[in-house]
């Protein structure tokens, strides 16, 4: 249960329901021992019941020294908050040797990632971002600028820095990567050692003639969708899964058509490199070749057999091809 739902009213009907008495009668000021007459054993009751409910850790009641319902709601709040983070690390190691920063696509989440770890060098740290309003950040607002969610993930990922670093995303998370390094190196920051995009052509001024996904129609969105290879079937065919993901694609595509390219961009001084799939239907080679201009050190285009989502099958020889790509970029 996420954030968003934890609400004071059914708080209070938990909180009810273990004192067996009504729920307008746990008013949120109450106060549990002396009002509610709440004992140590109750409270423990109460614990559990609450933390079955809303998915926190085991004790958090106990430990919140709340004493009132509104206090105890406060606290809840404020720890579920607090444990949702942008950065996830499946690996976490105390002194990596290498931290790589991999970015989703749209109306993705980090999950994109999962199981890439096991791919990569022992000393390695895999760090996945996520970008607000789907997984532990369901209840964060959705970011529909490309600047801002920049920033976002900027903030969240300044601590990291402190070691030789890479950055790579698909699809959308390509252009974030390479607006978040062109942000670094114009505030002199730390660069990254290398910089990886996937499934996604170089910047064009010119708006073209393309669609405009988050415009569409649900019918017609998911039929582009479909056509183009953007998501799975299982998500795109069933109507209470689609409802619930469609705000999250919307969003990332009205990041994606409203975002400005910049006029003349100053080529990177950062290592480069392109993958993509054969098959893909949104991104051709040229559009991927053209990232040629983007950088001064340009490593090459790689393809797979493959769509849009290509690397969904090809996680261990692409996660060798980064790991060269890095090492080589880094000698």
């Amino acid at each position: 249960m996420t954030t968003a739902s934890v609400n004071i009213e059914e708080l209070r009907t938990v909180i009810a329901g273990v004192l067996e008495v009504e729920p307008e009668e746990v008013t949120d000021e109450a106060h549990f021992a002396d009002e509610l007459e709440i004992d140590s054993l109750l409270m423990l009751e109460i614990s559990t019941r609450v933390e079955t409910a809303f998915n926190v850790p085991e004790n958090t009641v106990v430990i919140s020294g709340a004493s009132t319902l509104a206090e105890l709601h406060a606290f809840l709040i404020s720890n579920l908050e607090a444990s949702a983070r942008p950065v996830i690390r499946p690996r976490p190691l105390s002194d990596p040797a290498v931290r790589l920063f991999l970015f989703h696509h749209a109306g993705g989440s980090h999950l994109l990632y999962r199981g890439w770890a096991e791919h990569f060098p022992r000393d390695w740290e895999l760090c996945l971002l996520e970008a607000p309003g789907r997984g532990q950040l369901q209840t964060v607002p959705l970011i529909d600028d490309c600047d801002l969610l920049v920033d976002y993930f900027h903030t969240a990922i300044a601590p990291l820095l402190d070691r030789p670093f890479g950055f790579f995303g698909h699809s959308l998370g390509a252009l974030i990567a390479y607006q978040l390094t062109r942000r670094l190196h114009h505030e002199r920051g730390p660069l990254p050692d290398w910089l990886g995009v996937s499934a996604y052509g170089a910047p064009r001024v010119e708006a073209g003639t393309d669609d405009r996904p988050h415009l569409m129609s649900d019918d017609k969105l998911r039929g582009w969708l479909r056509n183009v290879g953007g998501s799975t079937p299982q998500l795109l065919d069933n109507d209470a899964v689609w409802h619930t993901f469609a705000p999250v694609f919307r969003n990332d595509f009205k990041l994606l058509d409203t975002w400005a390219p910049p006029r003349d961009p100053e080529p990177l001084p950062v290592p480069l490199s392109v993958f993509g799939g054969r098959r893909d239907k949104l991104i051709g080679e040229d559009r991927l070749l053209s990232w040629q201009a983007f950088t001064t050190h340009f490593r090459g285009l790689e393809r797979y057999e493959g769509g849009h989502f290509y690397l969904m099958n090809h996680q261990q020889p692409l996660a060798a091809a980064i790991t060269a790509a890095m090492r080589s970029a880094a000698a």
